[in-house]
């Protein structure tokens, strides 16, 4: 491991340990050549999950897309950071999980909603609006009128 301070390839290893949830090894290094400590973590590499566009495209899943959204969604609402990132791990925790190797945008634009339907429905109507493409003040309504009638 090259070393972040020198640039020095040789190093010893002090101390190993499961870091990140037991889903990496976090290890503790000391530079031989100036003696300074630095941490590296060593994870399984993952294949890239490749979600297919409404439009046919395919492209990697980036997580910061999704948080980009929610967090738009969500903005001046009453929704965490904690909250969104432990819903986009598990998502694509999930999408791995299922062992299909390329997922449909749908599939994880329903996601999305569903959850943010649970959480907050104003960044439910946001995300909505912008992935279902409201043309016009009916589309809003329309959907405003779902989630009530499913309140009562």
């Amino acid at each position: 491991m090259k070393c972040p301070y020198c640039g020095e390839l040789d190093d010893k290893v002090i101390d190993s340990r499961p870091g990140k949830g037991g889903d990496a090894i976090r290890r503790r290094r000391e530079c031989i050549a100036c003696n300074r400590r630095f941490t590296t973590y060593e994870i399984v590499e993952q294949p890239p999950l490749i979600i297919v566009k409404k439009d046919g495209r395919r492209e990697a899943f980036f997580p910061d897309k999704i948080r980009t959204g929610l967090l738009r969604a969500c903005e001046k609402r009453n929704v965490s950071i904690h909250d969104i990132d432990a819903f986009i791990e598990q998502l694509e925790q999930d999408m791995r999980e299922s062992g299909e190797k390329e997922i449909s945008s749908s599939l994880i634009g329903e996601r999305i909603m569903s959850y943010l339907k649970e959480i907050d429905h104003v960044a439910y109507v946001r995300f909505a609006s912008v992935y279902r493409e409201f043309k016009h003040i009916n589309d809003f309504i329309a959907e405003l009128k779902l989630l009530l009638n499913k309140q009562e």
